[in-house]
């Protein structure tokens, strides 16, 4: 039996942490980064996203509605072929301030004219990994129904987009909400019902995922831009679970030992989460980021969680993270495979 498509998951994927030192400088990481998601640990600095579709002085703030911005004191300065290259904006490069990086490969650009291709109805230019399941998508709204070539061969789970040229949220599809549901990445809302301006109340295919007539996904002669990501066994899941409002909370398999998990519950109000493998390297990883707000880490071992060998336990009653009933959606990337293609085993921390 196979466990895993990837059996090195740091060629796509990877948390990186430093300390700030004033001065511009590089960040190794194992892959040439596309995407990049910052954020300041120890201070209450925006998350910054950054990627080499947009190019490396374009921001984005995923705790906010605000639009694309071009700082006056970079954050970057350049996307390379082993990692990033720093600017000396506090938000990255303070001396003496703590910092954690996510960073994804991408890798191969492609353009799509739908006219041309028949593919969607929108045009579309980007950068894919098809074998990571990652597409970053960027397209210029119409204000009208229509699809949108993501450029992977299978169908994203999950989808984070946001309107580059308007003070909008970050709205993301979840397979398990559906395309009829809106969940914002900027807020704390539960999942809601959109009546279809979203997504069209139309589930993305194999080539392409929807856009209905919403300013926030598809505003008239808007630049807007999408994170594509589809599952890969051993490497990637996106799903849902649900609390049982235990300290012995509940398992979530997923097939690797994880190195990012990032929840929401998505019944009732709540913050989204992050924990990774190089903030927290033993259990209980505790140390949280919440993309919906700009403070500084936290970590409450109240209520951490275990990174197993093929998935993660939720360790708390806290409702946030694991109520009786509660219904959670969770997106994470691999540390290990369970196992690996040669027959490898993870190990538990």
């Amino acid at each position: 039996m196979a466990y895993t498509t990837i059996d090195n998951p740091l060629d796509y994927f990877e948390t990186v942490i430093w300390t700030g030192n004033g001065s511009a400088r590089d960040i190794t990481v194992s892959h040439g980064t596309n995407w990049i998601w910052g954020k300041r640990r120890n201070g209450t600095n925006a998350h910054w996203l950054m990627d080499t579709v947009r190019g490396v002085d374009k921001r984005l703030i995923s705790s906010g509605t605000d639009v694309e911005d071009d700082p006056s004191t970079a954050i970057l300065t350049a996307f390379n072929s082993n990692g990033f290259s720093l600017g000396t904006n506090s938000e990255c490069n303070l001396n003496g301030a703590t910092y954690v990086g996510w960073s994804w490969k991408a890798g191969t650009s492609f353009t799509n004219d739908a006219s041309s291709t028949g593919i969607g109805s929108i045009d579309s230019t980007g950068s894919v990994s098809d074998a990571s399941g990652f597409s970053i998508v960027s397209y210029t709204g119409t204000g009208s129904n229509g699809t949108i070539k993501h450029g992977l061969s299978t169908t994203p789970k999950m989808i984070i987009q946001k309107n580059r040229d308007e003070t909008q949220p970050w709205w993301t599809y979840v397979e398990s909400i559906g395309a009829g549901g809106q969940l914002r990445l900027s807020g704390t809302d539960a999942e809601g019902s959109d009546g279809g301006v979203l997504w069209n109340s139309t589930a993305p295919t194999s080539s392409v995922f929807s856009v209905g007539d919403n300013t926030g996904t598809n505003g008239s002669a808007d630049k807007c831009i999408a994170y594509c990501f589809a599952e890969k066994q051993g490497y990637s899941k996106f799903g849902s679970y649900t609390g049982n409002g235990n300290a012995d909370g509940t398992f979530v398999y997923t097939g690797f030992k994880p190195a990012f998990v990032m929840r929401k519950r998505t019944d009732a109000t709540a913050n989204w989460t992050i924990i990774d493998n190089k903030r927290d390297t033993f259990n209980l990883a505790d140390a949280k980021l919440k993309p919906n707000l700009n403070e500084a880490e936290n970590d409450d071992s109240s209520n951490g969680v275990d990174f197993l060998s093929n998935g993660f336990k939720t360790r708390t009653t806290d409702t946030e993270f694991n109520a009786d009933g509660g219904t959670y959606i969770y997106m994470a990337f691999a540390e290990n495979p369970f196992v690996t293609s040669t027959g490898v085993p993870a190990t538990a921390r």
